[in-house]
């Protein structure tokens, strides 16, 4: 029971921190209807800053200054390149971010070498142990820490300005433009956030248990998209539980292994994609994603 409860505790974590990258996927689709593949890029490129700079000037503004420079790249990338191609199909422009992640993880990789980098969090190796659960003082910061983001987030899209904005933009971007909301405006900010998004999921991506930073990092951005199609794409909340769903599963998977190797190697891996595609057979929308309907 004691192996359950931490599992179930590990996966709550690691899913609120796929709760976070989902969300950037989530924003952007919202904002301008494109699946974004060059999420993995902004997630190594905040992780990057971070870990260059945390010896020069401390951890917190080292990582402050990654999330912003995870902004200031997702703004880029909005303002340079999609941009350029607005009008055009979705499959086109999903085409463009996975040319733009090429780019930018390469760029990355080529800079980091083989190494595998510390982002100097404060935390280390320490745990907690109550009532005999153990559980990893990273993980009960990612917790908190996603949980408090996404809140913030989630009441941001609910009673500021920008979510109403943000709201119109994706319910219908032509009536928005004609009641005077900036669609560019929209398209950036919401770039920007899906970059700070995933510069803080960076952190806890690669904090304890995990060694460090390295190449491989930017594929849990590829475990986090099965949490934001089953949740559905145009859903914060689906985002949310989607991750939390990938995260538990995961994690139970992993953890009880051995138990399931009738079902092969790897099991922990390949989880979060056929729970994904389990949920898509029921709800082609995902769980709380909205159904299209179509008259003929």
């Amino acid at each position: 029971m004691t192996t359950f409860i931490e599992l179930l505790l590990g996966g709550l974590s690691i899913g609120s921190v796929y709760a976070l990258i989902a969300l950037g996927f989530v924003v952007i689709f919202k904002a301008t209807e494109v699946v974004n593949f060059a999420h993995a890029s902004l997630l190594l490129a905040g992780g990057y800053v971070t870990a260059v700079l945390h010896d020069d000037i401390g951890f917190w503004p080292a990582l402050g200054v990654g999330i912003a420079g995870a902004a200031v790249v997702g703004s880029a990338v909005e303002f340079f390149v999609m941009r350029r191609y607005r009008g055009s199909d979705q499959s086109v422009l999903a085409i463009v971010t996975i040319g733009v992640d090429i780019l930018l993880t390469t760029e990355l990789v080529r800079r980091m070498g083989t190494d595998v980098m510390s982002l100097g969090d404060p935390w280390g190796d320490d745990v907690v142990t109550i009532g005999g659960v153990t559980l990893a003082e990273t993980r009960i910061a990612a917790f908190l820490v996603a949980g408090l983001l996404i809140t913030v987030f989630l009441l941001a899209f609910r009673f500021t300005s920008w979510g109403v904005s943000m709201r119109a933009a994706a319910e219908n971007p032509q009536t928005a433009a004609l009641m005077g909301i900036r669609l560019g405006r929209v398209s950036l900010s919401a770039w920007a956030v899906a970059g700070a998004l995933a510069a803080v999921a960076a952190l806890f991506l690669t904090v304890f248990p995990t060694p460090g930073l390295e190449r491989a990092t930017s594929l849990a951005a590829l475990k986090a998209f099965p949490a934001a199609i089953l949740g559905g794409l145009d859903s914060t909340t689906g985002a949310l539980v989607g991750g939390l769903v990938v995260g538990v599963t995961e994690s139970l998977a992993t953890g009880y292994q051995g138990d399931l190797s009738f079902l092969g190697r790897g099991i922990g891996d390949l989880a979060p994609y056929l729970v994904m595609v389990v949920v898509l057979l029921i709800r082609p929308a995902g769980l709380f994603g909205t159904k299209e309907l179509s008259r003929v």
